[in-house]
């Protein structure tokens, strides 16, 4: 009983702070999701060249695409023409990072981990997106024409832009991250119940050895880009380095059995291996590259920002978002709402 009570009370700690961030997330997200919409990223992706490959990777990362947008616009970017490097771009980047979980990671993990962690996909996503260029450029073949059709990417005209933004923003999207997200704070709540304080940096002193553990823990595990941060914040209090929570947070996203089946039957083994190993590279050298800026700043690590938010107004924004992943669970989808599966998995 008390281990339960301590796990919930992790939970409920967690919840907290990251709640505001959370919802604030969710509503820029609904925003974006009704101004940008897959149609006009095919506009501006398609091509070949580096310069889509740029744009493919930058336009990723804050993008709000659910589960059932990523794949289908990446497979659209294909069949209209769009270059196997600036899709494998677009690939890494967008599910590493959104504006939700940027929001998240400012507020569990401190302003450093949401700048970095956002510029880390970018540049992995640039490099994958070259790598594949440069080796396989042909225009040969597609990712076919799957295509999206639920509300995410729709963008179904019938409700007027405000009303769509915030459907989505606190309907839609909950209703995308409800299961891995509880999923993600039960795992922090019993990492920060049951794991002893220093574990990680006791059992396991070398820094790159930590990333590696972390990245063979995150890379066949699927959490989505939101939810591992709670886990990553719980796991830094353990003891592991700042390094090897980014690698988590980079390859969790991004990597799993699901990911890398999709894009080897879609664009090819060769591109699925470059990016399993640009992914897998990139969270290794920003790993160790945010490990050399902590030891060499004044900046701690552990810093937060969650101080500035009053604790009533966090108590308040974890029951609302309680109350959204509880609608999202427990309450059928309706008419003009389609059920999600996963979320921010290429």
């Amino acid at each position: 009983m008390n281990i339960t009570i301590s796990i919930m009370m992790d939970l409920w700690n967690t919840l907290c702070e990251m709640a505001p961030y959370l919802m604030l997330g969710f509503l820029i997200a609904g925003f974006l999701s009704v101004l940008v919409s897959p149609e006009t990223i095919e506009k501006h992706l398609g091509g070949h060249g580096l310069w889509p490959v740029f744009k493919a990777s930058l336009v990723g990362v804050p993008l709000p695409l659910c589960s059932c947008g990523v794949i289908p616009v990446a497979a659209s970017l294909r069949h209209h023409g769009s270059s196997r490097g600036a899709t494998t771009a677009f690939l890494i980047s967008t599910p590493q990072t959104g504006v939700d979980s940027i929001a998240v990671t400012y507020g569990l993990l401190g302003p450093v981990f949401a700048i970095f962690r956002p510029a880390a996909a970018f540049i992995s996503g640039l490099i994958g997106g070259w790598i594949v260029e440069a080796l396989d450029n042909k225009t040969d073949g597609n990712a076919g024409t799957h295509t999206c059709e639920d509300e995410c990417c729709a963008h179904s005209h019938k409700r007027n832009a405000f009303w769509r933004a915030l459907h989505y923003s606190f309907v839609a999207l909950p209703r995308d991250i409800a299961k891995p997200l509880l999923l993600g704070l039960v795992i922090a709540g019993i990492i920060g119940a049951l794991v002893p304080a220093e574990f990680f940096s006791n059992k396991i002193e070398s820094h790159l050895a930590q990333m590696l553990v972390m990245m063979a823990f995150g890379i066949p595990l699927y959490v989505c880009a939101t939810a591992s941060v709670p886990i990553a914040a719980a796991m830094m209090l353990k003891g592991i380095s700042p390094g090897a929570a980014l690698v988590f947070l980079m390859t969790g996203p991004a990597t799993n059995a699901a990911t890398i089946a999709t894009i080897w039957k879609t664009m090819g083994k060769r591109t699925a291996a470059i990016y399993l190993a640009v992914v897998a590279g990139t969270a290794l050298a920003s790993g160790l590259l945010l490990d050399g800026m902590f030891a060499a700043s004044t900046v701690s690590a552990a810093h937060c920002v969650h101080e500035s938010v009053p604790g009533l107004f966090k108590s308040a924004s974890a029951v609302a978002v309680l109350l959204m992943l509880a609608f999202s669970i427990f309450v059928p989808a309706g008419k003009h709402i389609t059920p999600r599966h996963d979320i921010e998995t290429p």
